[in-house]
């Protein structure tokens, strides 16, 4: 089953997931949302679409940007669409 966490905290763990790129996107009922804070950041992928970010926070330290979502994604990539994924040192194990 795999689970995210950053500085020993579990952020997610999920049995239902997708994998793209390499990437494990967890589905956002599977998160801890405590962790999560938005962020302004935005990128573009040109076949998944507009990814949106959090930042992650676990007590006082943030880790910025490290979890990104497609709110809306291109035909091609609708089995994320509102999914979350992980980087910048959050440790995910499958």
């Amino acid at each position: 089953m795999p689970k995210a966490s950053w500085k020993g905290t579990v952020l997610a763990e999920t049995e239902e997931y997708e994998v793209v790129e390499g990437n494990i996107y967890f589905p956002v009922d599977s998160i801890n949302s405590e962790f999560f804070k938005a962020s302004a950041t935005q990128s573009h992928c040109p076949w998944k679409g507009d990814a949106s970010y959090y930042d992650i926070q676990v007590g006082a330290e943030v880790n910025p940007d490290a979890a990104w979502y497609y709110p809306e994604t291109k035909d091609a990539a609708k089995n994320i669409q509102g999914y979350i994924a992980f980087w910048k040192g959050v440790e995910v194990i499958e």
